[in-house]
């Protein structure tokens, strides 16, 4: 059981914020005061104190689920999308046209582009509802229902492999690096990003809709060091190409803020602006372009 807490979860994002201050040399006498101050001001709210928290069970929800939720509303804005999606692009832009793989494809968003570059396109993903939602789109694309565990490809068929934001979902990543060595050509590319580990602990965890037992619910995500993925890979052969870890730009937040939320969400960081955009300036993204063994 986890306690999510809008209070705890503010006082988290000030002490992080002050933390890399004194290690960064950026935190002078007036940040370090304001930071103080505001904790000051968010332990005497009185929405806050009125709203507690709630107690939610990691693992009460499925992935599956959150993406049938998700299907209908995933081609819209994303700051995570943002920043990687052009990064991917840039990689794919480089490389030979063949066939290509778009591994948990979701909508079609990599296949979409691999095809208008004049790849033949399969796309694989395990959630229905987002499948429909790429053929829909792409009505011409060659999708297929399956996990990235057990790809439905056969050897050796593939010249590109693109997993894009996924891997978070598989709780291990041997099982799936070694399907995407079966299933590329020798000399085949693979193109692999998932948010990063870091970010992971600073930013909100959603409470998600109540379960069988009326509870609310955490999806459980697996977020892992950049050494876990090139231990993954190297184990199979790939030759690393390329690695980033890129960090998006905080939005602006408002001045003035708004009403207080009384659950813990990105709303959240509404309230503390200049804590939020120290603490959370961090690398989103981990990006790995691998080669197959030619």
């Amino acid at each position: 059981m986890t306690y999510l807490s809008p209070l705890g979860y503010l006082l988290g994002v000030e002490g992080v914020a002050l933390l890399r201050g004194m290690r960064e040399g950026t935190g002078d006498r007036t940040f370090v005061e304001a930071r103080l101050a505001e904790i000051r001001e968010l332990l005497a709210d009185p929405t806050l104190r009125a709203a507690g928290g709630l107690d939610a069970v990691p693992g009460g929800i499925g992935t599956d689920q959150v993406y049938d939720e998700w299907a209908a509303h995933y081609d819209g804005p994303n700051s995570m999308i943002d920043l990687e999606q052009p990064l991917v692009r840039e990689i794919l832009a480089g490389l030979p046209v063949g066939t290509a793989l778009d591994a948990a494809c979701g909508t079609g968003r990599h296949a979409e582009y691999l095809a208008g570059l004049g790849h033949r396109v399969i796309g694989v993903d395990a959630n229905p509802r987002m499948l429909a939602v790429a053929a829909a789109k792409l009505p011409e694309l060659d999708l297929r229902r399956g996990m990235l565990d057990a790809l439905p490809l056969g050897d050796d068929s593939v010249d590109l492999v693109v997993c894009g934001l996924a891997l978070c979902h598989t709780p291990d990543l041997a099982p799936v690096f070694a399907e995407f060595a079966r299933v590329l050509r020798p000399g085949g590319h693979l193109v692999v990003s998932d948010p990063h580990q870091v970010l992971s602990y600073l930013r909100p965890t959603l409470p998600r809709a109540p379960g069988p037992d009326g509870r609310r619910s955490i999806l459980v995500e697996y977020h892992r060091p950049l050494s876990a993925y090139l231990t993954a890979a190297l184990r199979y052969g790939f030759q690393l190409r390329h690695c980033a870890e890129p960090q998006a730009e905080r939005p602006e937040r408002p001045t003035v803020a708004p009403p207080m939320p009384t659950e813990v969400g990105w709303a959240l960081l509404d309230q503390v602006p200049e804590a939020a955009a120290v603490a959370l300036s961090v690398p989103s993204v981990v990006l790995l372009h691998l080669q197959s063994p030619g």
